[in-house]
């Protein structure tokens, strides 16, 4: 052997031997493992069996892989906010770790956010796939076999907002005012949040069973990262910095996009999808969970913002005015 190896052979010598472990039964491991392949390492023959469509409409499978890709996408989103929260880990040059930072700098929010908005930007540039993607009479047809799931009850894309902002900026912007400056705690603010008026009845005005089933299954977990996430959400990291730092002018624009990608843009490509696909010329066709998509999604009803302060008040006025004159009404 040369010494090179033997130098790498020595090192995880050490490795192990300060982990209590024997290298040579490591090394007998190896010996018997197989090799790593790309379709065992992806999982690839699983992944492609967690399509199960309900019906026989060939467009419905579409349907299902881009909601998978999109999950996909979000969980890639929380990673990236979850190093946000606990301030990344930074690896020596000896390979070891050393465990969490005390603080996280401009530099680093900066990067994070920014992956965050290209995951967001992928999900929006392919959303064609959805709104062009599938033949309308198909959709029509099928999503009656869907009742009452519905998008609305994506868990992953609510802790994303959770993660992002103060929980005070995702209750209903009708009664925010009523909790602004006060200490309620995260639990009369989720009484309160935005999401529950899209998720009425639009007849009764009553809770859905989409919302029903959505706070069953979801709802304390909700609240339990709310509360893990009051000092350590995106907005806190940010105050976290020195007051230099927050001036970073890169940082401010990964701020501003991830309220857009977030807030404008990923709710009213679903819009956009649903003036498609639901809405005829004598009335609108309710969304499979019954939800009042017509009031949920534009971004204008609800001023759901998370960093009102870095906005001007004439943006906030127009807040998804821009998007929906160009890509809904054509307006150039």
């Amino acid at each position: 052997m040369d010494n090179t190896l033997i130098d790498k052979v020595k090192l995880l010598e050490d490795k192990y031997a300060q982990m209590g472990q024997d290298l040579h039964s490591y090394l007998d491991g190896l010996l018997l493992s197989n090799y790593l392949t790309y379709w065992d390492y992806i999982q690839v023959d699983t992944l492609l069996t967690l399509q199960n469509p309900k019906t026989d409409y060939p467009d419905e499978v579409i349907f299902i892989m881009y909601h998978q890709i999109t999950e996909l996408y979000f969980k890639l989103s929380l990673h990236e906010l979850n190093q946000i929260a606990n301030n990344g880990k930074e690896i020596l040059p000896n390979g070891k770790d050393n465990g969490w930072k005390e603080k996280i700098d401009a530099k680093f929010l900066t990067e994070r956010i920014t992956r965050v908005n290209r995951y967001f930007e992928s999900l929006t540039k392919s959303f064609e796939i959805m709104v062009d993607g599938m033949e309308k009479e198909q959709f029509l047809r099928y999503r009656m076999a869907l009742l009452p799931a519905s998008g609305f009850q994506s868990a992953q894309y609510r802790m994303i907002e959770i993660c992002s902002t103060d929980f005070i900026n995702l209750v209903d912007k009708d009664v925010r005012v009523n909790f602004e400056n006060k200490n309620a705690s995260i639990e009369e603010l989720f009484e309160n949040i935005y999401w529950n008026k899209g998720a009425t009845e639009i007849a009764t005005g009553k809770k859905t069973l989409t919302l029903k089933q959505f706070e069953n299954k979801y709802g304390q977990k909700f609240i339990d990262l709310a509360n893990e996430y009051k000092t350590k959400n995106v907005w806190q990291k940010y105050l976290s910095l020195t007051k230099e730092e927050q001036e970073h002018q890169p940082l401010i624009n990964a701020l501003k996009q991830l309220d857009v990608n977030v807030n404008i843009n990923w709710p009213l490509m679903h819009y956009k999808s649903a003036v498609r696909y639901l809405q005829q010329n004598t009335q609108d066709i309710a969304a499979t969970g019954g939800t009042n998509w017509q009031k949920y999604l534009p971004p204008r009803f609800q001023k759901r913002i998370f960093y009102p302060t870095i906005w001007t008040e004439e943006e906030k006025a127009d807040w998804g005015k821009g998007w929906v004159e160009t890509n809904v009404f054509k307006v150039h």
